[in-house]
C-alpha cells in the first residue's frame, strides 16, 4: 500500500483528497493545525477505509511547523509516495488594507512551506524512481489580483518549472489551480459568497477525481472544471491592462467584502 501525505487535510479540498485517496486504499498522513479534528478524522477514514492513518499537527506558517512535515517527508524507511500540498489560507481586504504580517503569513504558507516540503519529497521519490505532488494554486494565479494570487502564480511557475527539471526521473509534479469551491475557505477569512454566482461553485470531490486523472495522464497543471477552462482560454488573449481593471472589478463583487 502506498502513503499520501495531505497538508491542510481537514476541511475543504484537502480532506476531499484524503477521502479519494483512503477509499482508493492508500495509507495516509493528514497533517493541519487542530489536533483533534486530525484524530477524527484519522479513526473515521480508518474505520471506513481499513487504511493506516497517521496525525502530524504542524502550523505551516512557522518553521516549527514545517521542520516536522518535511522530515517526515524525508523518512526513507517509511516513504511518502505522494504529498498533496493543499494548507492554505485568504486575508480579507486589499493591498494595504491587510497588515504586512499577515501577508508576510501567506507567503510562508503559500511559497516557503510548499518549497521546502515539495523538495523534502522529491528527493527521496528521486532516489526511488517514483512518486508524484500536487500543489494546490488557484485560477487566481492567472489574474493580477493581490498578495493571494501573486503567491499562487508562484506556486504555478515553480511546480511546472520543477516538473520539467524532473522529468524522466519517475517522478511527477502538478499544480492543481481550481476555482470557487464550497470548503470552509471564505468562511475563514470573513467572506461574504452570497454574491458568487451559482454556475462559479465546483464540488471538492468532483475536483479531486479530475485532479487524480490529471496527475496520471502526466500533466504539470490541472484546471479541473470546463467552465474555468474557458475562462483561463480568455484570459490568455485579454489584454493584460484590460484584464487588470477587470479582475480588480471582479475581486470587488465576488471577493472580500
Amino acid at each position: 500500500m502506498t502513503t499520501a501525505l495531505i497538508t491542510g487535510s481537514t476541511a475543504g479540498i484537502g480532506a476531499a483528497f484524503a477521502r479519494r485517496l483512503a477509499a482508493d486504499g492508500h495509507n495516509l498522513v493528514l497533517v493541519a493545525r487542530d489536533t483533534k479534528r486530525l484524530g477524527e478524522q484519522a479513526t473515521e477514514l480508518h474505520d471506513r477505509h481499513g487504511i493506516e492513518a497517521e496525525v502530524l499537527t504542524a502550523d505551516l506558517s512557522t518553521d516549527e511547523g514545517i521542520d516536522p512535515v518535511a522530515a517526515r517527508l524525508s523518512d526513507r524507511k517509511n516513504p511518502v509516495d505522494l504529498l498533496i500540498n493543499n494548507a492554505g489560507f485568504g486575508n480579507k481586504g486589499h493591498y494595504l488594507e491587510v497588515s504586512m504580517a499577515d501577508e508576510l503569513t501567506m507567503l510562508k504558507v503559500h511559497c516557503e512551506a510548499v518549497l521546502r516540503l515539495t523538495s523534502a519529497a522529491t528527493e527521496a521519490m528521486r532516489e526511488r524512481g517514483r512518486g508524484g505532488v500536487v500543489n494546490v494554486a488557484s485560477v487566481a494565479a492567472f489574474v493580477p489580483r493581490g498578495t493571494y494570487g501573486a503567491s499562487k502564480a508562484w506556486v504555478v511557475q515553480f511546480t511546472q518549472g520543477a516538473a520539467r527539471d524532473l522529468a524522466g526521473s519517475g517522478v511527477r509534479l502538478m499544480a492543481l489551480a481550481p476555482g470557487f469551491v464550497r470548503t470552509e475557505f471564505h468562511q475563514r477569512a470573513g467572506m461574504g459568497t452570497d454574491n458568487i454566482p451559482n454556475w462559479m461553485w465546483l464540488d471538492a470531490d468532483k475536483l479531486v477525481a479530475a485532479a487524480l486523472a490529471d496527475l496520471a495522464r502526466g500533466k504539470s497543471l490541472s484546471i479541473p472544471d470546463p467552465r474555468y477552462k474557458a475562462l483561463m482560454g480568455l484570459v490568455k488573449v485579454a489584454p493584460r491592462g484590460l484584464l487588470g481593471g477587470i479582475t480588480s472589478k471582479t475581486g470587488r463583487k465576488y471577493g472580500p467584502q
